[in-house]
């Protein structure tokens, strides 16, 4: 067996209690990596895999990065889901003995804290989920910005809260599957550390609590479990974040509107279809916010609508008086656009991982909290100055200090007698060798003297070959060259040693008055991060104001009841890409009394699905508190909003476009409730015509006969003959896009009109859209053939389509209701077969 070196030696020992992390080994200059490491980073960071010799006859694999191109690849690695293990120098490389070295953080997905690494407007979030039964546990964290919350939920429910808060990385005990789990980098724990009374005690420990009742979870074992299961993992990976942790938040998913993941993406709150970015999204239009913190506020009240008519009412007044008030608005936007990331900033002050000119953004930041509130009515009430800290920073840091403490530029002078003293008398050492090579030219008369320094040796003299003859007789040789010697005297090693000194302490002393600096920053974290949130809330209400001034969105009136009126309402996202008026404002009711279920019928390009949307997106504005785009509005608070848009496949799951629809569909309708809003968008597309239209009429009939159902519902579709459910089902109503054809061309009016509509016009779409003109008079031919054999043979419709006589003797009607088998009929069906009775007995006396 080889036997390895001592730094070999001293790696494997790292490794092994880093097992499932790639470790970045300090050598100097380079983050060295060895074995299965070095392969899996040549291969991820496309760098160079090369080998070294760690023993006599042991070669292994290599791979380094420069310490100074850290971020960009940590970047790399931690976002295809691996952790990173960094390893540093403890002790300076003196060539005498093995450095000392040891891991000082583990980075995963969810616990980066390098600013580098970091979305400004998004958080960060590292969850963990634990489920048993029909009910499941789940709790994350942001450690940048030290939110902690935890939760119980049903199972069920599961999948779209992680939809929502898109962790980086989830943490699971062993064993535990999920498809719920499957988008995300997954880290398994050992299931002891999920046990309730574990966690219990780890979560009591942490708040130094004898009770979890005040945090609202002590009744909730899996919420327990979860949030627990966190402080864990932290503690074994990032574990000065675990101070930054001050509070816990049991939260409730039933206080929020839900977002299932094909709404959020059907509706573009976050991205916008056509590039996958924010372009063209919501968000891009209604985010105005001037910082991060605030941008990452209004992320998250964009992901939770509330339900909650107070709290609403609350964040209306609040945008309604930066609305009302353009001059304190403006100030206030503008003083905000020069506060940096409080939040993540004084989280690394807490962590003791920020840098002096973070520190020095973050002082600029708090001085400007006086100036903000005195443009306000009333400052909310998280919202308080910290001149204690200003003051401290800055009487201590420098106005444009260094990049890192011990540098001898961070420490102001003043701040401290020592310092300061070591300073003078390092410049005043500076100053004799600044002058001792002309002093020694002049005593030596040797005119090419100089006095240099490098690492190695120190303070030298150096003196050429020919002049050596000339050299003093208390010149010290310290070093042959080929063409010079180098000297030095007692009293240039005299300085040389104050100077070295001096540096050395100034150094020493400098980092150490830093960090206590940054321990008194961080003595007032929670001061200082409640005042970020309040200025994060300032942020988001007065971009929404500003919003609604720039656009000209108005305030709805929200209530409890359940009618939606919008009155010239607007797509948020698409006038913002018309010019100035070009977009065409649309009326809408709907009630759950007599306007339940809208069939919508138009040409293809006629904006039916720009509607349907504009519908949703204006109701989920309103539930955030925003105002809308529209003349005016009043929204009956919906608790989901449901979508069923566009045609797509799952080749992974193994359905076609067909089933994706279908599952979609059948999804809605298990899941809705009176007080939801669904949004269906050509149902039955993606089978034949016949079996496309059945399932849509009876999807319709379902909709608005169910009793458990009933819920408010616009329904765009092709199928024309769905608008004969108008006649037969009373809460359904006609209405279709308005259309003008002039000189044989059609133009699109955009505007929606009551009734129905018996033309698409696909033909002039495809026109539009430049196929063939061969193609396009060929289809104009199989279209007038098709409805010239369609006046000799009744077009298809859905049943019933018999004019009955009036109920008597020997009525059909009366035949029919006795022929039926009531027995066996649900309430469902039996209510629809009513429906279509009553109508019957209507034509009939028509």
């Amino acid at each position: 067996m080889a036997k390895m070196t001592p730094i070999r030696s001293q790696y494997l020992r790292i490794k092994k209690a880093y097992p499932g992390a790639i470790v970045l080994f300090r050598l100097g200059d380079f983050y060295e990596t060895f074995d299965e490491d070095a392969k899996l980073a040549a291969r991820e960071l496309e760098i160079t895999l090369t080998s070294r010799e760690m023993g006599k006859g042991l070669r292994v694999p290599l791979a380094g990065i420069p310490y100074h191109a850290l971020d960009g690849y940590l970047a790399k690695l931690v976002s295809k889901g691996y952790k990173v293990a960094i390893c540093e120098q403890m002790t300076p490389a003196s060539g005498r003995g093995l450095v000392a070295r040891e891991v000082v953080r583990v980075v995963t997905p969810g616990t980066v804290v390098e600013t580098a690494l970091l979305q400004g407007k998004a958080n960060n979030y590292l969850a963990a989920v634990v489920a048993e039964a029909d009910e499941a546990g789940l709790a994350y964290v942001d450690i940048t910005t030290s939110e902690f919350a935890t939760t119980q939920l049903p199972s069920s429910s599961l999948a779209l809260e992680l939809g929502r808060l898109q962790p980086a990385e989830v943490i699971v005990p062993e064993g535990f599957d999920s498809p719920d789990l499957l988008p995300f980098a997954l880290t398994r724990l050992e299931g002891r550390w999920f046990d309730v009374e574990t966690a219990r005690q780890r979560l009591l420990d942490h708040f130094q609590a004898a009770t979890l009742e005040g945090y609202g979870c002590a009744h909730l074992p899996l919420a327990i479990r979860a949030a627990g299961a966190i402080l864990h993992y932290l503690e074994g990976t990032q574990k000065p974040a675990l101070g930054q942790l001050g509070r816990l938040t049991t939260y409730t998913t039933q206080s929020f509107m839900v977002l299932d993941a094909h709404t959020r993406n059907n509706l573009e709150l976050f991205q916008g279809s056509r590039w996958g970015t924010a372009t063209g999204s919501l968000l891009s239009v209604i985010d105005l916010t001037r910082t991060a913190m605030g941008g990452r506020l209004l992320r998250r009240w964009l992901g939770q609508p509330l339900l909650n008519l107070e709290e609403l009412v609350q964040r209306q007044d609040a945008i309604h008086w930066f609305y009302a008030h353009a001059m304190p608005r403006a100030r206030v936007m503008s003083l905000l656009g020069q506060v940096a990331d409080l939040e993540r900033l004084i989280n690394r002050v807490r962590g003791n991982i920020a840098s002096p000119r973070e520190l020095i953004s973050l002082c600029r930041g708090l001085e400007l909290i006086p100036e903000i509130m005195k443009n306000l009515d009333s400052a909310p009430e998280e919202l308080k100055p910290c001149p204690e800290t200003v003051e401290l920073i800055h009487r201590a840091i420098a106005e444009a200090p260094g990049a890192s403490p011990g540098e001898g530029t961070v420490i102001k002078a003043g701040f401290s007698a020592e310092l300061d003293e070591l300073r003078e008398l390092a410049r005043n050492a500076k100053a004799y060798l600044a002058n001792l090579e002309r002093q020694e030219r002049e005593r030596t008369g040797i005119k090419s003297l100089k006095v240099g320094y490098n690492k190695v040796f120190g303070y030298y003299i150096e003196v050429s070959r020919p002049n050596l003859p000339q050299v003093p007789a208390d010149y010290i040789r310290k070093q042959t060259l080929t063409e010079a010697e180098r000297f030095f005297t007692p009293q240039l090693k005299e300085y040389e040693s104050a100077i070295l000194n001096a540096q050395e302490r100034i150094n020493e002393l400098e980092t150490n008055l830093f960090r206590q600096v940054c321990q008194q920053v961080a003595s007032q974290g929670e001061r200082i991060l409640a005042s970020a949130r309040a200025l994060a809330w300032l942020d988001v209400v007065a971009s929404l104001a500003e919003v609604a001034v720039r656009y000209g969105y108005t305030r709805p009136r929200l209530t409890h009841g359940d009618e939606i009126i919008i009155r010239g309402g607007r797509h948020p996202v698409v006038e913002r890409f018309l010019g100035e008026g070009e977009f065409i404002p649309n009326d809408t009711y709907l009630s759950n009394k007599d306007a339940q279920l809208i069939i919508l019928t138009g040409p293809n390009m006629s904006g039916k699905s720009t509607y349907i949307r504009q519908v949703a997106l204006i109701v989920l504005l309103a539930q955030i508190g925003s105002f809308v785009p529209a003349q005016e509005a009043t929204i009956g608070l919906v608790d989901r909003i449901f979508t069923r848009v566009g045609l797509r496949d799952d080749i992974p799951a193994g359905q076609s476009t067909f089933m994706v629809e279908m599952v979609e569909t059948a999804h809605i309708l298990n899941n809705a409730t009176p007080r939801s809003l669904v949004i269906l968008d050509e149902i039955g597309r993606g089978t034949s015509t016949y079996d496309g239209i059945s399932i849509a009429q009876a999807v319709a009939e379902y909709i608005h006969n169910h009793p458990h159902l009933g819920t408010k519902t616009l329904f765009a579709t092709h199928y024309h003959e769905l608008t004969g459910l108008a006649a037969m089902l009373p809460r359904v109503k006609n209405f279709n896009v308005a259309v003008a054809e002039e000189g044989g061309k059609v133009v699109f009016l955009h505007k929606i009109i009551p009734g129905g509509s018996d033309r698409s016009y696909g033909i002039h779409v495809a026109q539009l859209a430049g196929l063939p003109r061969s193609v396009v008079y060929r289809a104009q031919e199989v279209l007038s053939q098709l409805e010239a054999d369609r006046q000799h043979k009744p077009s298809p419709k859905p049943p019933p389509a018999l004019q009955l006589p009036l109920l008597g003797p020997g009525s059909p009607i009366l035949e029919e209701l006795q022929r039926l088998d009531i027995d066996s009929m649900t309430p469902l069906e039996a209510i629809t077969k009513l429906y279509e009775l009553q109508r019957k007995a209507r034509e009939s006396q028509a």
